[in-house]
């Protein structure tokens, strides 16, 4: 923005008013956004250090402290500046007789949102503030556009998920929440490695999009001219690498679907993959538990938590139920995949589920499990022996085909976990690809393709094996009590903006 000569400033534009004091400090001499500061303290470290530190008591303890000045208040020779830092707000007690005049106006006169370092003594103010009295005050970077009104406890939920860094300046606690995500993943890092898994990453960008039946994006190499996919999920790629002899490996990945929006699911999301040579469901499960009560205990200190006001508790041993033992139960008698097709479809019905022509009796079953007994199942309760219809790498079962050693873990009413025996039979893969693919010509755009270099992988030999997948951004909301997946991603998608 360039100002036409002899502009004034109007009250009616703040931007202005900061545009033309930007300015001004530059004709006196004063750069408004200087090359770094030295810290010497933090905000958590003084309350730490000071916290015996009795009021109206002084100290020749001299230190640097900055952050984004968000308070201020003038008593006529004295001047109150709240600075906040990464760790807390801090108080500057500002005096004229230790400023001086000019050093004073100069602190009065900074804007809220300045960037601000300070120099000087630690005491405790006679009402009890920890504070720092300046001897000299620095204007660190220059806030060009004022915070939005009221913006302390900011509440719009627009402007909080679109201007996340408003939000963090004007709720702290919302720093928190993504501060514990990051824990979260931290500490399921230092469990994957002590129980022996590798980190590893594999290609964002695939030239077929596999390992989920999703929507996935797409997109274009100039180079090879060849379109390229975003990947839906790592498990093609993870399981190669067991082929290749790594025996335990996981990812912490980010994965693209190009599907609906909702408070649990946003197009862009991570996960934890996770893949074990020798392993099977069984083992999956345990791994399961082991990494969400690790993480639990990690953050929260305790595995015993309310979300969303309902108690949770991980106690282990978690329940552990079959697909068709849990449908049947609520629907009052005995269902299974066997079931007529006929009496499964006239069930789906009746509870308002419309069978699409293409679906079989595993997908019938499937859409009575999520439409009667997901949401009911609040204790953590791993859903097992899913079809096979539904379950395109999952291994079958050795006592009935039509199954597989699969589960999903539920917990308040919500998919956390999808996990399996692996399929390591190359002909039966090529098969049930060849299913998928049939049901992609048929209509279905979420179905599988079949990619040819996998199933030369496997054709090599792959050894039998446990996978497992986690939603890290809904156990960070449970953990967090969070009730929307936009609360746990600092920038989640959202529409265009009118500007």
């Amino acid at each position: 923005m360039v100002e036409e000569p002899g502009m004034v400033a109007s009250e009616d534009d703040p931007f202005l008013v900061r545009r033309l004091k930007l300015e001004s400090l530059r004709e006196r001499g004063i750069e408004p956004f200087v090359d770094g500061f030295e810290l010497t303290a933090r905000s958590s470290e003084l309350a730490a250090q000071y916290a015996e530190l009795e009021d109206g008591s002084e100290t020749s303890d001299v230190v640097s402290v900055a952050g984004r000045l968000v308070a201020k208040r003038d008593q006529g020779k004295l001047a109150f500046l709240v600075l906040r830092d990464a760790t807390g707000d801090m108080q500057l007690f500002c005096r004229v007789n230790i400023l001086g005049d000019e050093g004073f106006a100069f602190a009065k006169d900074l804007d809220l949102g300045d960037w601000v370092g300070a120099t000087g003594t630690v005491l405790r103010s006679r009402r009890g503030e920890l504070s720092v009295q300046p001897t000299e005050i620095r204007l660190l970077s220059k806030s060009l556009r004022p915070l939005p009104e009221k913006f302390h406890g900011l509440t719009d939920t627009e402007t909080r998920y679109r201007q996340r860094y408003v939000d963090l300046i004007a709720n702290p606690e919302v720093r928190g929440v993504f501060e514990t995500r990051f824990r979260i993943i931290a500490a399921i890092r230092r469990y994957m490695e002590s129980e022996g898994y590798l980190e590893v990453e594999t290609p964002m960008l695939q030239p077929i999009p596999g390992g989920a039946t999703a929507r996935p994006f797409i997109t274009h190499h100039n180079a090879l001219d060849m379109p390229l996919y975003l990947r839906i999920a790592p498990e093609l790629y993870l399981k190669r690498l067991l082929v290749g002899g790594f025996e335990r490996v996981y990812e912490i990945n980010r994965s693209f679907r190009n599907e609906g929006m909702s408070p649990r699911h946003n197009p862009e999301f991570t996960m934890l993959e996770a893949y074990q040579a020798y392993g099977n469901m069984q083992s999956m499960m345990n791994l399961t538990e082991g990494i969400i009560t690790h993480a639990a205990r990690e953050v929260l200190g305790t595995v015993e938590f309310e979300y969303q006001g309902q108690s949770v508790s991980l106690v282990s041993p978690w329940r552990r139920a079959t697909m068709a033992e849990l449908v049947s139960e609520v629907v009052g008698s005995p269902v299974s995949v066997h079931t007529p097709f006929a009496e499964l479809s006239a069930l789906c019905e009746t509870h308002n589920i419309v069978p699409e022509k293409e679906w079989g009796s595993g997908k019938l079953l499937a859409e009575l499990f999520e439409a009667l007994v997901e949401h009911t199942l609040v204790e953590p309760t791993f859903v097992t022996m899913y079809p096979a219809e539904i379950s395109p790498l999952a291994r079958r079962n050795d006592e009935d085909s039509d199954l597989t050693d699969r589960f999903e873990l539920i917990i308040t009413g919500r998919e956390f976990a999808n996990a399996f025996s692996e399929l390591v039979d190359a002909v039966d893969q090529r098969g049930r690809f060849e299913a998928q693919a049939a049901a992609k010509d048929a209509g279905d755009d979420e179905a599988m393709w079949i990619d040819e270099d996998y199933l030369r992988a496997q054709e090599y030999g792959m050894p039998p094996a446990g996978g497992l997948g986690i939603g890290i951004d809904r156990l960070v909301m449970l953990l967090t009590d969070s009730a929307s997946i936009r609360d746990v991603l600092l920038f989640p998608q959202m529409r265009p903006e009118s500007l």
